[in-house]
């Protein structure tokens, strides 16, 4: 399995609830800002924007709050490739604190030309550079839905 370690960031105090924990808004954040990082591994960050006005679009996000995290703290973000084809890209984050996993977020953006405002295909380095780097197995907690068990 490729995982990519990309980010740390430590807790601050402007997002703690009432309660002295990390409030649920930003739990988003810490993944947002590894995401970049990603876009980045695979050569379609800022600079690639700058330069062809392709950019990731996120389409949906799935979080999943699994231990509290109380300051002081710092986020460990880990990231894997799930999958991808020529438009999209499905990939998850994973924060852990001191070793422990707090929270996951799965992603599905898509691949944007904003100056033709429609969808286009990534360059087919960087498709092949996804496919290499997606993981072979699932991890279980992937492509849930919210909802009650049937009995």
């Amino acid at each position: 399995m490729t995982t990519f370690k990309l980010h740390s960031e430590p807790l601050k105090a402007e997002w703690l609830d009432p309660y002295g924990h990390l409030n649920e808004a930003y739990y988003l954040l810490p993944f947002t800002n590894t995401t970049w990082k990603l876009q980045d591994q695979f050569g379609i960050g800022v600079d690639y924007f700058d330069q062809t006005g392709c950019a990731l679009y996120t389409v949906e996000t799935h979080l999943r709050y699994l231990n509290e995290v109380q300051s002081p703290a710092v986020m460990d973000i880990e990231s894997i490739i799930l999958g991808s084809d020529a438009k999209k890209i499905w990939f998850a984050h994973q924060m852990l604190v001191d070793g422990e996993l707090c929270a996951t977020g799965e992603f599905m953006v898509l691949h944007y030309a904003t100056r033709e405002a429609r969808t286009i295909e990534m360059p087919e380095s960087v498709q092949q550079a996804l496919k290499q780097a997606e993981i072979a197995e699932k991890p279980d907690w992937v492509g849930r839905q919210i909802g009650f068990k049937k009995r």
